[in-house]
């Protein structure tokens, strides 16, 4: 069992205060695999550790009746000039679990070859993510802490530790972060969100990604109305400034087309009168004088 007691987490970044843990309270029962789940940045990583014992709240505390693992597969604190058997053969003296038998395993499960009695810090990415995954199951915890395990290593690696931690899971709990939902679902029978720095526990895991989806959803749309507000308002000032500007010249506009529209129709009748007089004149006086002119 792990209690969160009134757990506040603050830190700063760029003279920025960032609230990860507001007097958080909950309970992982015994036996319990809880899938963590929240937005990128939410603070779930910096959770993991303080349930570690890797990172200090800032106030309140974490209480556990059993053992707790390192994030599994973490390789940062192996020490680079160490070999990878000799930072193995120091880690099993730290947690009390027989020495040879904690090398041997993790040599056989990591398959470093030669490169198990290199120094650490030869090694590369995926080399030791290899070891720090065997070093994980090689040593039983009541609770395993995972961050995004499936990302050790390559695929065939990847698929041997899923099938070695879901043999762990049948006799220990686990709190699990991943993005993976299929994964989640797998693994974990209860659920928690962690959402601007309060955690809400769901007894049912579907109940969690569901309330997960809804708030992911809400984040989405709310992005999206500001968006559009945005885009609502300038498109109403680039209204308003045109309407101000056409309104402005308008009158000037109106009063030279009034002028032209007035000039050109007083030349338009005065043509087609004109016109009218000399062609009624004409026609007219033949008519009366000259009838064979209109044949």
């Amino acid at each position: 069992m792990i209690r969160l007691e009134n757990l506040t987490k603050i830190y700063y970044t760029d003279g920025r205060r960032k609230l990860v843990a507001d007097r958080m309270n909950a309970v992982f029962p015994t036996g319990a695999s809880v899938g963590l789940l929240g937005r990128n940045g939410a603070g779930k990583s910096t959770l993991l550790r303080m349930i570690a014992g890797t990172a200090l709240p800032t106030s309140g505390r974490i209480v556990s009746d059993g053992t707790i693992s390192w994030p599994v597969g973490f390789a940062g604190s192996f020490h680079p000039d160490l070999t990878g058997a000799q930072n193995v053969r120091f880690v099993a003296r730290i947690y009390g679990v027989d020495t040879d038998a904690l090398v041997d395993y993790v040599a056989d499960f990591a398959e470093l070859g030669d490169s198990y009695r290199a120094p650490f810090g030869t090694y590369s990415s995926g080399m030791r993510s290899r070891l720090a995954m065997g070093c994980s199951m090689g040593i039983h915890f009541d609770t395993y802490l995972v961050d995004e395990v499936t990302s050790v290593g390559d695929a065939e690696f990847r698929e041997k530790s899923q099938r070695v931690f879901t043999d762990r899971m049948q006799r220990s709990s686990a709190i699990v972060v991943s993005h993976s939902m299929p994964m989640i679902r797998r693994l974990c029978n209860m659920g928690a969100v962690l959402d601007r720095a309060r955690l809400t526990v769901f007894d049912n895991i579907d109940d969690a990604i569901e309330q997960d989806r809804f708030r992911h959803e809400l984040e989405r749309d709310k992005r999206k109305w500001n968006v559009r507000r945005k885009m609502a308002i300038g498109s109403f000032g680039a209204l308003l400034a045109f309407g101000i500007y056409y309104s402005l010249i308008g009158l000037f506009v109106t009063e030279i087309q009034a002028k032209l529209m007035a000039e050109f129709n007083s030349i338009v009748v005065t043509v087609i009168g004109a016109l009218t007089s000399l062609l009624l004149g004409y026609y007219g006086t033949s008519y009366l004088f000259d009838k064979d002119k209109l044949k």
